[in-house]
């Protein structure tokens, strides 16, 4: 049973969203305070939509709020890193070992590609990618590219935009909310992609 209050999630909360603006690379321009902040209010949204109890939305919030920090020590295996960080800090807002867990089997599913299975787990999958049905999507993606672009893992924006070509071609979301709420944008976004990039 989890013992954490909203209070604990807020401290938190804070701390780790300190510790990302303070000591994250500038060039982590995608993976940062502002996507960490981005899929919590994506998990509690869907959340709310799939009728999650408040224990549930705490452990989903939670492992929203830990699911990147990885990038602190390496894009490589960043889940892993990050339930590491978790598993540090968590305890002391009062997290038991069996929530902690929780957590991080929750964060393990945001490694790509995606393979939820339970329904907790299609819920932060789908807020982790909340943005690709949104008009925001294009603004979001640029940021993206620069930290692709810093990372070495693209040469070219034209390498870039057929990357996501491919990605929104073949991405799903896999809760009734998230479709309803995303995918006629998405598939918008997927034709101005179309449109504008494909050889």
């Amino acid at each position: 049973m989890l013992l954490t209050t909203n209070m604990q999630l807020e401290l938190v909360t804070t701390f780790i969203l300190d510790k990302l603006k303070r000591e994250l690379s500038p060039s982590i321009t995608y993976h940062n305070a502002d996507h960490t902040k981005d899929v919590m209010r994506a998990v509690k949204e869907i959340g709310a939509g799939e009728q999650v109890s408040n224990e549930e939305l705490t452990i989903l919030s939670t492992a929203a709020l830990f699911h990147d920090t990885g990038f602190l020590q390496s894009p490589e295996n960043h889940e892993s890193y990050g339930c590491d960080i978790a598993r540090k800090h968590l305890p002391y807002y009062v997290y038991n070992k069996q929530d902690i867990n929780r957590i991080c089997h929750l964060i393990m599913t945001t490694k790509m590609p995606q393979t939820p299975k339970t329904h907790l787990e299609k819920i932060i999958c789908d807020a982790d990618l909340d943005y690709l049905g949104r008009e925001d999507f294009f603004e979001i993606s640029e940021r993206l590219y620069e930290e692709m672009r810093a990372l070495g893992t693209v040469s070219s924006h034209e390498e870039y935009m057929q990357i996501q070509l491919n990605f929104l071609s073949a991405h799903h979301y896999f809760t009734h909310t998230a479709k309803k709420m995303r995918n006629k944008i998405k598939e918008e976004n997927l034709t101005k992609i179309k449109t504008n990039w494909e050889a």
